[in-house]
């Protein structure tokens, strides 16, 4: 499914997200195509994989380098217009991790993310914005994780009661929360 037509088909729950998700329609229809694109230097379009184990009560996440902190995987779309298969793009690449089964067909979330400044490879990044895609999937514990060593330094499944203590960005912790608690009550 493209990317249109999946943030088309994206149930908001409330007023915020609604907001969220107008204002992420605009953006496409003011940048069009280029919204998957970093050349849209000012907001474009990422996509996450957020994985639970088999019992929902452990997530797989990262130790990301850049921000210092115990993340989901996710990334650009960089072109992309199919933003699941991004989330299971980065989700591989980034931990390994290929067998993986979709929790739901459609996203679970859809945010506008800041991203503040920083450096990437030697390259300085300005202050912008992620119009991302949440995807959930369930993985399989045993399965073998790997690092990939310019983007994070751990991977490793961390007790969702744990979140908190391991995520140093309350935003992204919320997000998680939010879309467990979904999944939880059976919206997906």
């Amino acid at each position: 499914m493209n990317y249109k037509e999946a943030i088309d088909e994206y149930i908001a729950f409330t007023e915020q997200e609604k907001m969220q998700k107008d204002i992420i329609l605009d953006q496409i229809n003011l940048v069009a195509d280029d919204i998957l694109l970093r050349s849209s230097q000012l907001v474009h379009m990422t996509a996450t994989a957020i994985v639970f184990n088999e019992a929902a009560d452990k997530m797989l996440m990262i130790h990301h380098n850049i921000y210092n902190t115990w993340a989901c995987v996710g990334g650009h779309a960089d072109g992309m217009d199919d933003l699941m298969a991004v989330a299971r793009k980065e989700l591989e690449e980034e931990t390994g991790i290929s067998r993986v089964i979709p929790i739901s067909k459609n996203m679970v979330s859809l945010d506008i993310l800041p991203v503040g400044t920083h450096m990437k490879n030697g390259v300085f990044v300005p202050n912008h914005l992620h119009l991302n895609a949440t995807y959930a999937f369930t993985g399989f514990e045993r399965e073998q994780v790997r690092i990939k060593p310019d983007e994070n330094s751990a991977v490793t499944w961390i007790p969702v009661s744990s979140l908190r203590a391991y995520c140093k960005e309350d935003a992204f912790v919320d997000v998680y929360f939010r879309i467990l608690e979904r999944l939880k009550d059976g919206f997906y």
